[in-house]
């Protein structure tokens, strides 16, 4: 009966298990420092190796199988489609359009002015050289004028005071 004698019940007691004589100070609060900045180091280095792969592997290598981007269209007409646009003669008469809608000048009597084929509008031949080496359609009405680069033909244009 000597084994019951030595086992005693164990008994656990809450102020027994309290923690207000814990204390953190010396080499413990050093290392405990030097571990947070390393584990916070290696964690920024993570953060940034997944950023930069991220972004290295959007661009495509010379080895890749990937299909190259479609080539952007320019925005604007070539010269050459620009300089085929017919040039009319502004005479009296009845009105189409009196002004050119671009620099709101008053076509004059005997003043050459491009119009757009496929909306029939007459603009000054500077103003719309400009506005079609930018964009591809007409300034007023926005019709493209890309499709029928190749079907030009002149529109006689009289206008009216």
């Amino acid at each position: 009966m000597a084994s019951t004698q030595d086992s005693q019940p164990f008994h656990w007691h809450y102020a027994e298990l309290g923690d207000h004589d814990f204390e953190i100070r010396g080499r413990t609060l050093f290392f405990i420092v030097v571990l947070f900045a390393i584990l916070l180091i290696f964690t920024l280095i993570f953060v940034y190796a997944r950023w930069v792969f991220s972004c290295y592997r959007d661009t495509p290598t010379p080895t890749s199988h990937a299909r190259p981007p479609p080539p952007l269209q320019p925005r604007g007409l070539d010269p050459a489609t620009i300089n085929a646009l017919p040039i009319t003669m502004v005479t009296r008469g009845r009105a189409l359009e009196s002004e050119c809608c671009i620099c709101l000048g008053v076509f004059e009597d005997g003043q050459k002015v491009k119009v757009l084929p496929s909306c029939h509008h007459p603009y000054h031949s500077e103003c719309v050289d400009r506005w079609l080496s930018a964009e591809s359609s007409c300034p007023l009405c926005r019709v493209s004028l890309r499709v029928e680069s190749g079907q030009l033909h002149q529109i006689p244009v009289i206008v009216s005071q």
